[in-house]
């Protein structure tokens, strides 16, 4: 190519930038190495994060995901494909993520649905945003931020809004049952905000009151802004049906959906509204019609953000979609159906409530709120959790969350547990015999337990 343009070397082609500007020698940076090296650092890099059996959830769970989800994602067509930011995007893609659409305002009994965002906290960030822009009624720019909130999201939202002048006012949560109390939101009835966070379950795995929250935010003249887990609403009523009007807006994490555990992500965000708010959306959306031969097609019809119109004017300024992501979750959702998905909904509950049974029979082991959960939970233990912890995985099991450094008030001994469908009974019982020998180890009370039929 050089030889083509008639340049003897790629520094030619930057020879305008002055030297004062150039940064030198990159000695940092390692020398390049082959294919077969490459692929021998990944493996050794994936065997550290071991094979320990996950109880943990707080945002990301270990669902099973269909083998054919991923051997269809990962094929050329959709894997090396570009983001469709252009109407002439392939209609493969087009229709996938129509699909998509669809999937998800049946899910969550909503009107719109766009075509993903980067994650689940930058989804509510974005949902926060919306609703600021879109509540005419509101002087304000308050928003209601239950402190049951996931902590990780509440500090994406703040760092993400706060130079926009929008408050978050946090909402307190009841000590017995670890939800957003009426008499929490007593404190604040008449005062002006733009909108109530209502998370569906919460961070905690309790499930809140969403109809008084809901309906609560709507006498108050506030938007109502659903958080929730996808998995979640295939048992418990959407979003679009709660209280008398249903909630406004609806995002939340897309991970249940079909990715996996890989280290962190990546994962996407979605984001639903009612159709009266769809111009305030971020975001794509694709649409269905016909050609002038009358067969089917899609195409983008909106698409109101930074890259398509005036920065000032756009809905949002951050770009990113997780197009592949959307398209393994479009997959898994179309394997599993709406039985399917309620199927594992269900053995999630089943396996949580099982395993906080089978915990509680430990001397000083209990459930620490009283309301109904989904398939996560909070234990309390008799000692610092995090201690516990650390010796639990010593046995590649991840048995929680410890919650003292975002929830102090709960104390050290606080763990947050969660047992999706892929939890065996064998694995529990496992946990229930490690964390007693554990416990009488480190000043727990010991264990009485007979063997029993489990």
């Amino acid at each position: 190519m050089l030889e083509t343009i008639g340049v003897d070397s790629i520094e030619r082609l930057f020879d305008e930038i002055p030297d004062g500007l150039r940064c030198g020698e990159l000695n940092a940076i390692p020398e390049g190495m082959s294919e077969m090296d490459v692929g021998r650092l990944m493996d050794a890099r994936a065997r550290q994060d071991g094979v320990a059996v996950c109880f943990i959830g707080a945002g990301a769970y270990d669902h099973h995901i269909p083998a054919a989800v991923w051997q269809l994602a990962t094929r050329g067509e959709f894997y090396t494909a570009y983001t469709p930011y252009q109407a002439e995007a392939s209609q493969g893609t087009l229709q996938l993520l129509y699909e998509y659409q669809s999937m998800m305002t049946a899910l969550t009994a909503m009107d719109v649905s766009n075509a993903s965002l980067y994650d689940g906290a930058s989804a509510l960030a974005e949902a926060v945003l919306m609703a600021v822009r879109a509540n005419r009624k509101s002087k304000s720019r308050r928003v209601l931020m239950p402190r049951t909130v996931h902590p990780h999201y509440r500090r994406v939202v703040r760092s993400i809004v706060r130079n926009q002048g929008i408050e978050l006012v946090e909402l307190p949560f009841d000590p017995e049952g670890g939800h957003a109390s009426p008499e929490a939101l007593a404190v604040h009835a008449g005062e002006d905000f733009a909108a109530v966070v209502v998370p569906q379950a919460n961070f905690f795995g309790v499930l809140e009151e969403v109809d008084l929250l809901t309906d609560w935010a709507h006498a108050n003249k506030a938007l109502s802004i659903a958080l929730i887990n996808p998995v979640a609403v295939a048992l418990l009523a959407p979003p679009g049906e709660w209280g008398e009007q249903g909630a406004d807006i609806c995002c939340g994490e897309g991970q249940p959906l079909g990715a996996p555990l890989s280290s962190g992500g990546p994962y996407f965000g979605f984001l639903c509204c009612r159709k009266a708010l769809v111009r305030q959306m971020p975001g794509r959306i694709i649409g269905a019609t016909l050609d002038l031969d009358g067969k089917p097609g899609y195409t983008l019809t909106l698409q109101a953000r930074e890259q398509h119109i005036r920065r000032s004017k756009a809905t949002s300024n951050i770009c990113t979609n997780q197009g592949l992501m959307v398209t393994a979750a479009t997959i898994h959702m179309a394997l599993l159906g709406p039985d399917g998905l309620e199927r594992v909904a269900a053995a999630c509950y089943d396996n949580t409530a099982w395993l906080v049974e089978s915990l509680s029979r430990l001397p000083g082991v209990e459930p620490r709120f009283d309301r109904p959960v989904f398939h996560e939970r909070v234990i309390q233990l008799p000692v610092v959790a995090k201690g516990v912890l650390r010796a639990l995985a010593a046995h590649n099991l991840l048995a929680g969350l410890d919650l003292s450094r975002d929830y102090p008030e709960l104390g050290d001994g606080c763990i947050l547990t969660c047992a999706t469908e892929r939890r065996t009974r064998n694995e529990m019982e496992s946990l229930v015999t490690k964390l007693e020998r554990v416990l009488s180890l480190q000043g727990g009370a010991p264990c009485q337990l007979q063997p029993k039929d489990w």
